[in-house]
């Protein structure tokens, strides 16, 4: 299993934790008793192997081939919650969010939606409410990727797109290494929300844009387009 390198601290700690974890059964099963051994490791295995599996990174279709350049492809993993109509000054007014729910067992890492260029990466802080909520969205601390997107020989993208990362109830730490002037494949790992949080994507509202998904759908970042432009 790939680990991200996003977290490689903490799943340092988790591997030397159920290292230590080990030892202890062993000698609990040797100089005590195997029952009491075998009721720690039922305690303590499921949990370390939770911990490690958030952290896992696995191969996308964007890892092992170019993504079209004619669709906005999903930056987070979780189920879609939100197709709304907002205004956003950022992408030129009218605009179409996609919120996108993290839960503890889907992959965090936040990958970008296209091939694009880093305008700005800006740091809101707020609270901490569920992310299933639609109010967190205006509410939680969140990081805004602005990015202006490549567009290809075949259409026109548009000149400004958002992908917002947003903290939940459980999800303290965003994590965002991209910064300003920073070139990003589609589908390229571009930071990690911990635990159980929201992502969006926001694009300009306009004829040529088609959205590919519904509400409730599972998406998969790297792999399941949003929106495609004719």
């Amino acid at each position: 299993m790939k680990f991200a390198s996003y977290g490689k601290p903490l799943v340092t700690i988790f591997l030397l934790s159920l290292l230590a974890d080990l030892v202890a059964i062993a000698l609990i099963g040797f100089f005590v008793s195997y029952l009491f051994a075998a009721v720690f490791a039922i305690l303590s295995l499921p949990l370390h192997a939770f911990l490690l599996a958030f952290f896992r990174d696995p191969l996308r279709d964007a890892d092992q081939r170019e993504l079209s350049d004619r669709r906005m492809y999903a930056p987070a993993d979780g189920r879609i919650t939100e197709i709304a109509e907002i205004d956003d000054a950022r992408v030129g007014g009218p605009a179409l969010k996609i919120g996108i729910f993290l839960s503890v067992f889907d992959v965090h890492i936040n990958r970008s939606p296209c091939r694009a260029a880093v305008v700005s990466a800006e740091r809101h802080e707020g609270r901490c409410v569920d992310a299933r909520n639609l109010e967190s969205s205006k509410i939680n601390s969140c990081v805004d990727v602005l990015l202006a997107p490549h567009s290809g020989s075949i259409v026109a993208l548009p000149e400004r797109i958002v992908v917002r990362q947003i903290t939940g109830a459980i999800a303290r730490r965003i994590v965002c290494d991209a910064g300003p002037g920073d070139e990003l494949k589609a589908g390229e790992r571009f930071g990690m929300i911990m635990f159980g949080s929201r992502t969006e994507l926001i694009v300009p509202n306009t004829p040529h844009a088609k959205v590919l998904v519904t509400l409730g759908q599972k998406v998969y970042a790297g792999k399941d387009p949003l929106i495609e432009y004719a």
